[in-house]
């Protein structure tokens, strides 16, 4: 009689316990979408502002969508080094220094390394010096245990310095004639939409299929998740870590190409200040700062909430700095929709 009491009990058990996470994971799961509705808000707020111009797709795609390319790009970069649980400051300054190198290599008035190089390798040289700079970060983190967010944060500071040095304080302009890889990067359009938008909305698909549907995806959710676990599981923590910093630095390499067709220029301070809206666009997609969590397609919808603020606030005459007190408040409310959705602050 005791017996079958006990086995009653085992049998109800698991009925009683789960109902609080299970009801968490379904809010984590609709966390993907709760950017939506006040995306869908901010299409028709903008419409009643100027009906004549805003949701017409001249508007959406080159002023809204496009103008927004280059920070989905390290935004997606960022998310990477997020989900596996680590920081990259550096990216801001990568989306400068690696276009600055590659374009003044190629024409600029230097003969270092036996300069000036073929136009062509602009791209590959761009995305070769990321990759170093991801690699030496690795290093620094992986290899001497030290602190990514210090690590990142030093790497900013010389790398901004050292993009200094070589555009001469200046402007590497009229890319366009002279690049020909920055021409078609800023100006080809296939079936009217331009390259960038399709560029960005290729490597989004294959991040989510990677990081949703592949043995690779697992593994960097594993590693931000419970590093210790996952190592217990065979996962390769640290070349995890160490090839997620390298990818993400690539991808800023990439972004900074972007943003230099489009501008059709290598700014001196190209780059700058970008990390925060990055960080924010992250945050407000769900990627928590402790690693493990969030998803690509809600860091995209990060992205564009973000980029249809800004517009909607321009269209309103809003000042721009009252546009940034905006943009800080949506950061906070992501915060606290985090904690609802997961039970756990984003500390």
């Amino acid at each position: 009689m005791s017996e079958q009491t006990d086995e009653r009990q085992e049998d109800q058990a698991p009925q009683q316990k789960p109902g609080r996470p299970a009801n968490r994971l379904k809010l984590a799961k609709l966390r993907d979408l709760a950017l939506i509705p006040p995306i869908i808000a901010l299409l028709i707020y903008g419409y009643t502002l100027k009906p004549d111009v805003f949701l017409t797709k001249s508007y959406l795609v080159d002023t809204v969508l496009k103008y927004q390319t280059e920070l989905a790009l390290v935004v997606l970069a960022e998310a990477l080094v997020l989900i596996v649980g680590k920081f990259d400051l550096s990216l801001e300054s990568i989306v400068g220094i690696a276009p600055a190198v590659a374009v003044f290599l190629a024409v600029g008035n230097t003969s270092m390394l036996g300069a000036p190089w073929p136009t062509w390798t602009v791209l590959p040289v761009a995305l070769i010096f990321g990759a170093l700079i991801g690699l030496f970060n690795g290093l620094l983190i992986v290899r001497f245990k030290l602190s990514a967010f210090i690590v990142t944060l030093a790497m900013l500071i010389a790398l901004r310095g050292l993009q200094l040095a070589i555009v001469g304080g200046a402007t590497i302009s009229n890319l366009a004639n002279r690049v020909p890889v920055i021409d078609n990067l800023g100006s080809l359009r296939i079936l009217t939409i331009p390259l960038s938008i399709w560029i960005v909305v290729l490597v989004f698909g294959l991040g989510i299929v990677v990081l949703g549907y592949t043995r690779i995806g697992r593994s960097l959710y594993a590693v931000g998740g419970n590093p210790d676990a996952a190592r217990a599981a065979g996962i390769r923590v640290e070349r995890v870590i160490w090839v997620t910093l390298i990818v993400a630095a690539m991808l800023a390499a990439f972004a900074g190409l972007m943003l230099s067709a489009r501008l059709g220029s290598v700014a001196a301070a190209q780059g700058q200040n970008m990390i925060f809206t990055v960080f924010a666009a992250a945050v407000i997609g769900g990627i928590s700062l402790d690693g493990g969590k969030g998803s690509l397609f809600g860091a995209l919808t990060g992205v564009v909430l973000l980029g249809l603020i800004q517009n909607v606030l321009t269209l309103a005459e809003v000042k721009p700095d009252q546009i940034q007190a905006v943009n800080g408040l949506v950061i906070l409310v992501a915060l606290v929709l985090a904690r609802l959705t997961s039970g756990k602050a984003q500390d």
